[in-house]
């Protein structure tokens, strides 16, 4: 379609135009959340310029914990990303997106409920913007007559609700939308000789709905700073062992080569043929996920058994304990410098992993000969993933846990043996209890058994959303993060448990 547009120009100049289209539609979806990083980012300098007005030596203090912390390689990340919000904008719909941000206090569901009296017109103030329109129902007891305008009424009727009838309007319906302009007030006439109780219902959203998405980037993005400063000046031991834990694990070659590791296969995935008849983005997201999942799990086994069973090993933690710093502050400061890490890697690969997603959207559309997608289906497989990919986080961090538990009583290899193979029954225990050989009292029994005492992983999959093209709702991630802290902590009471009595010399 696009030569054909411009089929007067050379067909270099015409492949330069399907080139530049098809940046476009698979570049949105990052550049709109890199406009969230941006805010983020923006609110972060407003927040530390304050804080340098009234206190210098605080944020002084502040740039110094950022810079030799885990955050100064994750600064680098959004810096990328605000660099891409800013260099894409002149492709991009700055304009729509700026509006739509304005408009989002006033977009949402309205309703009212309003009494009649017979042969009488009422006058309530409602506003909404005609164009903003999703749906819209009207119910009356009573026949009546609604209009933007007053002295109207059954003359001039813009719409005509029949009593006891729904009146509902939706962009799919065959009924007129109605209302063509600003609404400010409606009127509503009754003629009957009854009153009538109406009730309304107006759904209203932006012009660009994606936009709804900007402010929890932005807030995740400040949240995730605040958390780590919060745990810096409440437990300044403990972020100090979980600094430097941090930036070894990150320094170690290991780290470097899965992340390498990570990115090369993420951009592999694209190209590779899964024969799925239309699903190959479907398996890419599976794909991309579990790696980037098992890389982060990976890195926390081998810092925990480097971190903390070779240093009890090696008496390293006896010199360190010889300092004002006590032995729940020395596991506590270990498991921080192990999730640390693994907050970077997803970091990392996160991003390029909702670029590949984005991309194969419009990859498989151009080898399989079928219309070019428009950019709002690319940024919506990319935002069905991103629960996943928080959902995957908080499975590394239990699995980071129990590996620093284990790491205070074993070595290197009972602790990944132990570790793979809780791991392997924790994502087998609930499908043990419904297979049919769940049927068998002691199967069942063992099965239900793997699940009380073991994480059960398989919460954190989204296979089946991702099947069916839906996307994980917010409650689940909030009960999902509720399951990790309970078991987070209880692996940490173990840990103090086992390396309260543990002999260093």
């Amino acid at each position: 379609m696009a030569c054909r547009i411009v089929s007067w120009l050379p067909t270099t100049h015409c492949n330069y135009h399907i080139l530049m289209a098809n940046l476009v539609i698979w570049l949105t979806p990052l550049w709109l959340l890199s406009i969230g990083a941006t805010l983020g980012i923006l609110v972060l300098l407003a927040l530390w310029g304050i804080c340098a007005l009234v206190n210098r030596r605080l944020a002084r203090s502040i740039w110094d914990s950022i810079r030799e912390s885990i955050l100064l390689p994750i600064s680098y990340t959004l810096a990328a990303l605000v660099a891409l919000a800013v260099l894409a904008t002149p492709l991009m719909p700055l304009e729509q997106v700026v509006s739509s941000l304005q408009r989002l206090p006033y977009v949402g569901p309205i309703s009212l409920e309003q009494k009649i009296e017979p042969g009488t017109t009422e006058e309530i103030s409602i506003a909404f913007r005609a164009d903003e329109l999703l749906s819209y129902t009207i119910e009356s007891e009573q026949e009546i007559a609604v209009n933007v305008e007053p002295d109207k009424g059954f003359a001039e009727p813009l719409i005509i609700v029949e009593g006891g009838q729904l009146y509902k309007w939706s962009p799919g319906s065959n009924r007129a939308r109605g209302f063509d302009e600003n609404v400010q007030k409606l009127y509503f006439s009754n003629e009957s000789d009854l009153a009538t109780v109406v009730t309304a219902t107006f759904n209203t959203d932006v012009e660009m709905p994606q936009v709804h998405d900007l402010p929890t980037v932005a807030a995740s993005v400040v949240g995730l700073y605040l958390i780590f400063l919060l745990i810096r000046w409440l437990a300044p031991r403990v972020s100090i062992i979980a600094t430097a834990t941090a930036k070894e694990a990150t320094s170690q070659p290991l780290f470097i080569l899965l992340t390498i590791v990570g990115v090369a296969a993420l951009v592999a995935y694209i190209y590779i043929p899964y024969n799925t008849f239309g699903e190959d983005v479907k398996m890419l997201k599976t794909s991309g996920m579990t790696t980037i999942k098992v890389l982060a799990i990976i890195i926390a086994l081998w810092t925990a058994s480097v971190s903390v069973s070779d240093e009890i090993e090696g008496r390293t933690a006896l010199t360190v304990l010889s300092k004002p710093i006590g032995r729940r502050q020395f596991i506590l400061g270990k498991f921080l410098g192990i999730v640390w890490p693994i907050l970077l890697l997803f970091v990392i690969l996160g991003v390029i992993f909702l670029l590949t997603v984005s991309y194969k959207v419009v990859y498989d559309a151009r080898e399989s000969a079928k219309v070019a997608p428009d950019w709002q289906l690319c940024y919506l497989e990319v935002v069905r993933i991103v629960p996943g990919l928080v959902l995957a986080f908080f499975e590394a961090v239990i699995m980071a846990a129990i590996s620093v538990a284990i790491s205070t009583r074993l070595s290197m290899i009972p602790n990944l043996v132990i570790c793979g193979s809780i791991y392997v029954l924790g994502h087998l225990g609930p499908l043990i209890v419904k297979s049919s050989a769940g049927e068998i009292v002691f199967v069942k029994f063992i099965g239900r058994l793997i699940s009380v005492m073991l994480p059960v992983l398989d919460h954190f999959e989204i296979e089946g959303a991702i099947a069916g093209a839906s996307t994980v709702p917010a409650a689940y991630l909030w009960t999902a993060l509720l399951y990790s802290l309970l078991y987070c902590t209880a692996a940490m009471l173990l840990a103090l448990i086992f390396f309260e009595d543990r002999d260093l010399a």
